[in-house]
């Protein structure tokens, strides 16, 4: 599994599992909903995020070249949050305690990323176990959303 460290704010690094930067990033800024880009130092990939507004309850679009990756969105639920994850590539469940920020995504029945936060750090920071040959640009978007989807609502209730 490669091990990533990530550390939410507009604009962050993510770093490898060596402490070397990773993916770069970056959030726009006076915009109508959530848009970030994702840009991988090794490879150049880049992975679109787009919040779509005006929705009920929150929901997410992932894009690479223009190509639409998944879907997320956070659905109604009384006591456990829950989220439908759509996408060509496969089908996502994501499970666990969003509250502590531990969760695991699953693809196709078998998971392939854990998260779990680090509490003792200066900023938001998270470890995140991808396990090797998966999409890592698009799971890393994922999460992103997930820590989106739980900042958003934070603030929005206080």
């Amino acid at each position: 599994m490669k091990q990533k460290i990530l550390t939410f704010s507009d604009d962050f690094i993510i770093y490898d599992q060596n402490k070397r930067p990773a993916y770069k990033v970056y959030g726009q800024l006076f915009t109508l909903g959530n848009k970030l880009t994702i840009h991988s130092m090794g490879n150049g990939d880049e992975i679109y995020i787009k919040q779509k507004i005006f929705k009920l309850l929150p929901e997410y679009h992932l894009y690479r070249n223009g190509v639409n990756l998944a879907v997320i969105r956070k659905d109604f639920t009384f006591f456990k949050p829950k989220f439908s994850i759509d996408s060509p590539s496969g089908y996502y469940k994501v499970s666990g305690d969003f509250f502590n920020y531990n969760f695991k995504i699953s693809k196709d029945g078998r998971i392939v990323t854990t998260v779990g936060k680090k509490f003792f750090a200066m900023k938001d920071t998270y470890t995140v176990d991808i396990v090797e040959g998966e999409d890592e640009s698009l799971l890393l978007a994922m999460c992103i959303v997930i820590d989106q989807v739980f900042h958003d609502n934070n603030h929005n209730n206080n």
